[in-house]
């Protein structure tokens, strides 16, 4: 089946779009499928990568961020499209590109990959505190309103995650599959505890080897809640010894920093750019404590889990169905009060039983990468098939 997925936000100095991407393109043509890309660029070109083609499209640079382009003049992208002529299209989201993507007048079944949440991006995080999290929903009913009108453009809709689906079910989303995402197993485990590493990382906070060592892994944007999981720290920090290592960058690391020079035992890290180093710092730790009510599937979860490390996470969105018994302790979304009673229930448990019972819920839940693209690719099959069909 050839395959075209119309991706806006893949860059070539892109981070977890453009290392998705590039697996998709490896692992097609193992499952027998040839894939492009289209991607908005420098200049028009095609590129062979990984096994799969990258179509660039001339487009301008994003306003906000240089890092990456839109798509601009539609017929660039159809005449692309025409050319190709596939068997299947995707939109990979819900702005230009998924609209670029739907209005295409090709015979292809057409599926729309979610990729995000933006209502709980944005407004749960910012309103949901003050508003609840069912008037913000309600709140925002044009928002579903023109989701709907997307999605009912393309044959079917592909989330991460069984929470995302039921989510956007309910708001009228309709013929969605579920293709959870993958982790690369061999590159998360328990093998990679670091006893100095973990002195090492409390070290940076000011404290000793025998405190408790969490640590936040993540972009530093605000549905993060970082100043939340700071807050939690600080207030647990009451009942026992505890340094916070925080891993990630991004727009509001000043922000960040200074929320920690605020703390005590808080130690902001940066960006982790090294496979190995951030496996080892996942690993070592005894805990990893999350913010995001707003992820579509929760890699970092999977990977902590897959490294037999301990989860703090709130109660709601895709997050909180890494939760289970025996490794997990849920909060309140956005409740630092309780994220800090979570964190003591959490840290008042043996280690080595948690980490047996965190292999444990990775073994039966969490795909890894190769999984999760012949989920996809099955999804699609059956979607060109049933629209034979009809």
């Amino acid at each position: 089946m050839k395959i075209v997925d119309v991706c806006e936000f893949y860059s070539p100095t892109g981070g977890g779009v453009r290392r998705y991407i590039n697996q998709k393109l490896a692992l097609a043509h193992r499952f027998g499928h040839e894939l492009t890309v289209i991607a908005p660029g420098a200049e028009t070109r095609m590129e062979k990568a990984h096994g799969g083609t990258i179509a660039w499209v001339k487009s301008p640079h994003l306003p906000f961020d240089r890092n990456y382009r839109m798509f601009w003049r539609a017929k660039d992208v159809w005449r692309v499209l025409d050319a190709l002529a596939p068997d299947l299209v995707e939109g990979s989201s819900p702005w230009r590109g998924g609209w670029l993507a739907a209005r295409w007048k090709g015979p292809a079944t057409k599926v729309f990959f979610m990729h995000a949440d933006p209502v709980a991006v944005y407004p749960q995080t910012f309103l949901g505190g003050l508003l609840g999290p069912e008037r913000v929903d309600r709140l925002f009913g044009f928002f579903w309103n023109y989701l709907n009108q997307l999605n009912s453009k393309y044959d079917a809709a592909i989330v991460t995650n069984p929470a995302l689906a039921e989510r956007f079910a309910g708001f009228g989303l309709e013929n969605i599959q579920v293709a959870p995402f993958g982790v690369e197993r061999s590159k998360f485990s328990p093998d990679f505890y670091d006893a100095t590493a973990r002195r090492e990382m409390l070290a940076t906070c000011g404290l000793d080897e025998d405190a408790s060592l969490l640590i936040a892994v993540g972009r530093h944007h605000p549905e993060k809640r970082l100043r939340t999981i700071i807050q939690a720290v600080s207030r647990a920090q009451k009942g026992r010894k505890i340094g916070l290592y925080i891993a990630g960058d991004g727009f509001l690391r000043a922000s960040v920093e200074r929320w920690a020079q605020g703390a005590q035992h808080v130690y902001v890290a940066g960006q982790i750019n090294d496979p190995e180093q951030l496996a080892t710092v996942m690993a070592s730790a005894d805990a990893l404590i999350h913010g995001s009510a707003a992820e579509t599937f929760g890699l970092v979860l999977a990977e902590a889990l897959c490294s037999g490390t301990p989860l703090v996470i709130p109660d709601a969105g895709a997050s909180a169905t890494f939760a289970g018994p025996g490794y997990a302790e849920t909060y309140r979304t956005g409740d630092a009060v309780d994220a800090a009673g979570a964190i003591l229930r959490l840290l008042a448990g043996d280690r080595a039983i948690q980490s047996r019972a965190a292999l444990a819920a990775a073994d039966a839940q969490v795909f890894n990468v190769e999984q999760h693209f012949e989920k996809l690719f099955q999804i699609y099959e059956r979607i060109a098939a049933e629209r034979s069909t009809r």
